[in-house]
């Protein structure tokens, strides 16, 4: 039995169809979808999204393997596919998936960058989903980052010849980019592009720089599949969570095609997927704006979200929307419904004024607990509120949940070790071991690679830096340094970007934090 792009758009309709219910638009036919160019199915978050894609990568691993052939699996690195990986290894473990009989292609990896690297996505894949299941070493391919540059050109040209050597792709994985890259294809790759070397855009080595602890670290170039190589396999599943995403999956699935995004030549592919979570799809008309679309109910939220929306639009203050921005906006039902423009106008006025508290509708004389993810977070997002919590003689407890400790410089570590040396030598502070720590963490220092672990020594000044600041964050919107809670959940404590899955001992402690407040 042979698989061809007929058969396998047939099957990725099927498995679009039978995505699990989920709260709110999904994937729907009819005038909803007129303006997607790309069929689009919106799951309610990114666990939801893993379990669906890596179900339909099962199917096609057996179903390949029933034809007594091997599956070839187009995958991609990052955050977006770690949930698929998570899935198909406990499918691995639990109900048998085998990957004996799976070739894998990579899409992309930095260039130059070792295979050793924390960096490296050969390393990505092998930490994330090799390791744990049975695939043949020999069958994994991942573009090399070590490869000479005269020999790179023979290197992409055999990459591509591996993956037509292996029958052609099934089933690509594929993230996209804020730019709308697929794989490394910046903006301006054309679409008969194939694997190549290519300069990495501004934007996308801006986001890269947290990983790479400061964006004059991240790789220039990189080895990626051309839009062409992506474009040929079989079935194509890109997937795109979180808000940041919303803009640029607007412009993949209704925008037109445009050279300078990438992901929009997706849409003449017969058999491409989006995966979405709630927050990705929010642009989407059919999210953002149904009523552009098709009658809809006018539910308060969405009347809300409509008149606002609208205001913004025609540039009108909400009490001066009229009867003509509703119908040049087909809003006229919405008006029909409550009788006037007027109505609607005062209506949508006094809900949003009823949502600004000011400091008499705050709690009074109560505990308060504040959670803030990093030290900062409270002050900078809700200063203003914990100041009038304050002024209400409101008990506030602010629980640092991480000690935030990796975002912290290290110049500002030198500067503290600097510190404490001069007032050991002016003022006696501190006996021999100020010395001693100050010459192990400048050693260390002195050595440090970017992405280099930081010893214990330098990790817990950086922490104490941290609290200090948020200390001082606190006393500036009227707190108390005892108000603080620094309860360094376990889970953050790795020491790189990449941190642990959270745990029963960061769940006790926070139960503790609740319980003894």
């Amino acid at each position: 039995m042979t698989s061809g792009p007929r058969h396998d758009a047939a099957d990725a309709r099927k498995a679009r169809d039978t995505a699990p219910a989920v709260r709110g638009p999904s994937h729907v036919s009819g005038a909803l979808t007129a303006l997607e160019k790309i069929p689009t199915v919106v799951l309610d978050d990114h666990r939801d999204i893993a379990i669906h894609v890596a179900r339909r990568i099962a199917e096609v691993i057996r179903a390949r393997n029933a034809e007594g052939r091997d599956a070839v699996l187009g995958l991609a690195t990052g955050s977006t596919p770690i949930g698929v990986y998570r899935e198909l290894i406990r499918m691995h473990r639990d109900e048998g998936l085998s990957f004996k009989r799976v070739v894998t292609f990579n899409l992309d990896e930095y260039y130059p960058m070792p295979p050793d690297s924390i960096h490296s996505y050969h390393r990505f894949m092998w930490e994330n989903l090799f390791s744990h299941v049975d695939v043949d070493r020999a069958k994994v391919h991942i573009p090399d980052g070590t490869v000479s540059r005269i020999k790179a050109d023979a290197f992409c040209a055999g990459y591509e010849r591996a993956i037509e050597q292996a029958g052609g792709i099934d089933v690509q994985i594929l993230g996209i980019g804020k730019t709308g890259h697929i794989g490394f294809n910046e903006p301006g790759s054309g679409e008969h592009s194939r694997t190549r070397v290519v300069h990495l855009d501004a934007v996308t080595r801006r986001d890269a720089a947290a990983d790479f602890f400061g964006e004059d670290f991240v790789p220039r170039e990189a080895v990626t599949m051309g839009v062409a190589t992506i474009f040929a396999a079989r079935e194509i599943i890109i997937i795109a969570t979180g808000e940041h995403k919303a803009r640029v999956v607007q412009r993949a699935v209704e925008g037109p095609i445009n050279i300078e995004v990438a992901a929009t030549f997706l849409q003449r592919h017969p058999a491409t997927t989006f995966y979405v979570d709630a927050a990705a799809a929010g642009d989407l008309t059919r999210i953002a704006t149904p009523w552009l679309l098709d009658e809809v109910e006018w539910t308060p939220a969405r009347t809300l979200e409509g008149v606002t929306w609208l205001s913004r639009k025609v540039g009108r203050a909400i009490l001066k929307l009229t009867q003509a921005d509703y119908a040049e906006h087909k809003m006229s039902s919405l008006v029909a419904r409550h009788g006037s423009p007027g109505a609607v106008n005062g209506l949508v006025f006094n809900e949003l004024g009823a949502k600004i508290r000011g400091k008499s509708k705050l709690p009074h004389g109560k505990k308060v607990v504040c959670f803030s993810p990093h030290p900062d977070d409270d002050v900078i997002s809700m200063g203003g509120i914990l100041r009038k919590l304050t002024e209400n003689k409101n008990e506030i407890i602010v629980a640092y949940m991480t000690s935030g400790n990796i975002a912290v410089f290290d110049y500002d570590v030198r500067r503290h070790v600097d510190f404490l040396l001069r007032m050991h030598r002016d003022s006696g502070v501190g006996g021999a071991e100020v010395k001693v720590l100050a010459k192990k963490v400048s050693a260390f220092l002195s050595t440090k690679k970017p992405g280099d672990v930081d010893i214990p020594e330098v990790a817990e000044i950086k922490r104490l830096i941290r609290e200090a600041e948020a200390i001082s964050g606190l006393e500036t919107v009227g707190l108390p340094a005892s108000a603080g809670r620094f309860l360094n959940l376990p889970f953050y404590q790795t020491g790189k970007v990449k941190k642990d899955p959270i745990g029963p001992a960061d769940v006790k402690i926070v139960k503790q934090l609740l319980q003894d407040a």
